[in-house]
């Protein structure tokens, strides 16, 4: 803007659509047409009826353009400020956009770098709800989004934001898609379109309310900016003209006048009104910069923030009647990639997340007015969130989270929370207003360093619950008073009946001949898959009805058992293989299009919808043992075999690339980290390997502690949390969590109390805060996965019949799986053939809450507890 030619200064360019009539005493809001070349799709605007149009539009010269706010006469204090840190919260996953409630001011909306998007609850420090990046629908996707996600790429989200009253929720995505989910005030998000928005990434989304009807506003690196019905999703208006990917939108409503501002990657600003003729200005933000817009809360005034690609930011305010800089912010101190996140509050502050700091500014001051490390652990640019009351900000850390800081106000707006039972629909968050100061505030005031000191009675406590900073997803003060404890005294959640919870028996799948020795839920969450040790696998796929809108897997609809028309099995080679010493193994492609497995024999790829053999590969000798997808390529796949190695196979061109050798015995677990790179593998030598990805050179080799007294023999897996950084190790002696970056074991969990058995398996939930795991007696356990502390225990009783309880053949889960979205959800694959799906009951919503600590005594009773360690090896 500051670059804009004085040749070009004239009366504004403001047209409305003509259904938005505009009143006669219309505001000039944007400055220094340009005249458009004419364009395939683009109407050429500078004719002679623009002409009489702009005349009969144009109101004569008024000194009411734009007008600030006289000098507050208010006393403002530093204190008005949210700097104290109140809560460190733990993602999982690196944090790339936050937005607050518009009017649940203690409900933050965060979208991840693994596609995810969760919603907190802070003043419970609790998740509501997790929603991992799935594709709803791939039919109606493009044909270049479907060519693309065969290679599953990596997809991250690049926007979450609320709806203006709150009702929705939409996400830009790294690639092509947007979704839009109903949020009905309860503990859910409901799905509602999903666009395949733009070719390439989707930058930046906004909702508006063109014409009274609300609308989702999409940019992207196709260099256009679209416009879409948010109840239909039909795309209503399309706007080109920038020459680069547009980086940002800022939609905005002025005297009924709808506009809405884009900035592209080169620095170029342009606004466009809902009519499809084309930009009304040119402008060029400060260093030809990634710029973001904001207005101020009450919109009067209008502020960007940017980064140049030499690394120098820019934070200025425009005015923007004239388009030219009102002000320049100083303050920024590196040079830094990136691009610097800001966010402005009270009409009266603005804030920036640069050098490992929180930055504010006084609005009518170009000095910096404070700065706070938050007690460190800041990324060199971490973006920042304000909530509407501005008593809350968000801070994104440099370990996959968050920290929220607060002032006086925002910490009792936490308390409140948290001393009462949260319920979104029924208890709306009363927010008290900002008292002035009694100080005044000094405008052009030095830089005031805003570090907490540990003696603080605000600074959170380095432990909660017994969960040590290693595996803590909450960092917070402990407020509630030991009375309200005891008057709701922690109790483990037992279920040992039907009626205390969701359950479904999936038909056709009870062979007393074949045990579910492997178990899938499908990556879209509409089916399960399970692998009998006859070599035999079955397909579920719940029907879309009204009683299953989503058609996603549920406790709720009993499943159909689906087969091609043609009557296929997907059945695996099980020439002269000894079915009761075989090991079967079986991974599933992210896009569901085809499954490999083996039982005992060569590994088979089979179609997922004609279930026919596409092709089969490594012969035994060896035997296959376990197979994982390579998570960037699906031609890559590493396969354990019996004899201790693992072979890095090649499907495209039938050759192993690699053969890894560091076990002793068969190996019995393989995963993935993308974020440290590496591939974990585990055998039944109860040892970790840990292996490069890029060279396939083995790192480390560590042994599981055995406890005392055990064999260390038996199947070792291993599961990476979503953070792709702390790692689930399963034993039948033990459930351990490593930090996967220094393979040190952090927790770890022996069978005890009410779960005294051996374990037969567990695994994550989708979001990675249970663990769901089962036992050779039948019971399944629930634990907290940053404390494994057990929740909630199911019995048998739940289940099996009695007549099954009763007879002479033991029947329990061989293995569990986790629904990929509904994290509240899991199903197992029992020793009789049969599979089951259980939820808690809507109700409860989930399966019980973590115990607080102590002395290790709860309610007069020991709770089933873990250890905290560090091994090394």
């Amino acid at each position: 803007m500051a670059n804009a030619s004085a040749s070009s200064s004239v009366q504004a360019a403001v047209v409305t659509a003509p259904s938005m009539p505009v009143p006669q005493n219309q505001v000039s809001v944007l400055k220094h047409p340009r005249i458009p070349t004419a364009a395939p799709g683009m109407v050429e605007y500078q004719n002679p009826d623009h002409e009489q149009l702009m005349k009969r539009l144009r109101p004569a010269p008024s000194v009411e353009e734009v007008t600030y706010p006289t000098p507050r006469q208010q006393a403002w204090s530093l204190d008005d400020l949210p700097r104290t840190v109140a809560l460190t919260m733990h993602q999982g996953s690196t944090v790339t956009s936050m937005d607050f409630h518009p009017s649940h001011h203690t409900l933050l909306l965060v979208g991840s770098v693994n596609g995810e998007i969760t919603l907190w609850e802070l003043g419970m420090r609790e998740r509501l709800v997790s929603k991992p990046f799935k594709i709803w629908e791939m039919s109606t996707c493009s044909m270049p989004f479907q060519a693309l996600m065969v290679n599953d790429i990596a997809i991250s989200v690049s926007r979450v934001t609320w709806s203006p009253d709150g009702n929705f929720v939409g996400v830009a995505f790294s690639k092509h898609l947007i979704h839009l989910y109903a949020y009905p005030g309860s503990n859910d998000l409901i799905q509602r379109l999903e666009i395949d928005a733009h070719v390439g990434g989707v930058n930046d989304l906004a909702f508006a309310h063109p014409n009274k009807q609300l609308c989702i506003v999409t940019c992207g690196d196709d260099k256009l900016i679209k416009v879409w019905d948010s109840m239909t999703g039909q795309k209503l208006f399309n706007f080109e003209g920038h020459d680069a990917p547009v980086y940002s939108i800022c939609p905005r409503s002025k005297e009924n006048i709808q506009f809405i501002f884009s900035t592209a990657v080169n620095g170029k600003i342009k606004a466009w009104l809902y009519d499809n003729m084309g930009s009304r200005v040119d402008y060029d933000a400060p260093g030809h910069c990634c710029t973001t817009m904001l207005y101020s809360a009450d919109g009067s005034r209008l502020f960007s923030c940017g980064t140049s690609k030499d690394g120098e930011s820019f934070l200025v305010e425009w005015n923007e009647s004239e388009g030219a800089i009102k002000r320049t912010y100083v303050g920024f101190r590196k040079k830094l990639a990136g691009v610097v996140s800001f966010d402005t509050t009270q009409n009266h502050f603005l804030a920036a997340g640069e050098d490992s700091q929180i930055k504010f500014w006084d609005m009518d001051a170009i000095n910096l007015l404070t700065f706070t490390d938050v007690d460190g652990g800041l990324p060199s640019l971490p973006r920042v969130r304000f909530n509407k009351e501005g008593n809350l900000l968000a801070v994104t850390t440099a370990d996959n989270g968050f920290k929220i800081l607060a002032n006086a106000v925002g910490l009792r707006s936490l308390r409140a929370i948290e001393t009462s039972s949260f319920d979104p629909l029924r208890t709306p968050i009363v927010s008290a207003a900002i008292k002035a100061s009694g100080s005044s505030a000094v405008p052009n005031a030095g830089p005031v360093s805003c570090k907490v000191e540990s003696s603080s009675p605000v600074r959170p406590s380095p432990i909660l619950n017994g969960v040590d900073p290693l595996g803590r997803t909450v960092e917070k003060p402990r407020v509630v008073d030991d009375a309200i404890d005891k008057i709701k005294p922690w109790q483990l959640a037992e279920i040992v009946d039907p009626a205390q919870c969701r359950l479904v028996t999936l038909p056709d799948s009870t062979d007393t001949s074949s045990k579910v020795v492997r178990l899938l839920y499908t990556n879209s969450a509409v089916g399960i898959l399970a692998l009998g040790s006859n070599g035999v696998q079955k397909l579920w796929k719940w029907p879309r009805n009204e009683q299953n809108p989503s058609a996603k897997a549920t406790a709720n609809v009993v499943p159909q058992h689906w087969q091609p028309n043609s009557g296929l099995l997907m059945t695996n080679d099980v020439t002269g293989v000894n079915l009761e010493e075989a090991v079967p193994c079986i991974a599933l492609s992210k896009n569901d299009s085809y499954v490999m497995s083996a039982t005992g024999g060569k590994v088979s790829l089979f179609n997922m919808t004609t279930f026919k053999v596409m092709t089969t590969f490594m012969s035994p000798p060896p035997a296959s043992t376990f197979l994982a997808f390579h998570p960037q390529d699906n031609n890559i796949i590493a396969i354990g075999m019996e004899d201790s190695t693992i072979h890095i196979y090649n499907v495209r061109v039938d050759e192993v690339k690699s053969k890894l050798k560091g076990h002793q015995k068969q190996i019995t677990g393989l995963a993935f980290s993308t974020s440290l790179n590496i591939l974990v593998s585990s055998g039944a030598d109860a040892r970790l390997c840990v292996w490069s990805i890029d060279t396939w050179e083995k790192r480390k080799s560590v042994a599981i502690q055995i406890p005392a007294g055990k064999a260390p023999t038996g199947d070792t897996r291993v599961h990476f949390h979503s953070d792709q950084i702390h790692m689930l190790v399963v034993h039948e002696t033990q459930l351990a969590i490593y930090d996967a970056s220094k393979m040190e074991r952090v927790r770890q969990w022996i069978p005890q109390d009410v779960l005294p058995a051996p374990i037969s398996y567990a695994t994550y939930s989708c979001n990675s805060q249970s663990i769901y795991a089962t036992f050779c007696d039948g019971n399944l356990g629930v634990f907290d996965a940053d404390s494994l502390r057990l929740r909630c225990r199911i019995a048998s009783s739940v289940y099996l019949s009695q007549a099954i309880l009763k007879g002479n053949q033991a029947v329990y889960p061989l293995v569990v799986a986790a629904h990929p979205m509904e994290a509240n959800q899991f199903a197992i694959g029992l020793s009789n053939g049969s599979v089951k799906v259980m939820e808690p009951t809507e109700s409860e919503g989930k399966w019980g809450v973590s115990p607080p600590v102590d002395n290790g005594v709860l309610n007069g009773r020991t709770t089933s507890s873990s250890t905290t360690s560090k091994s090394h090896s």
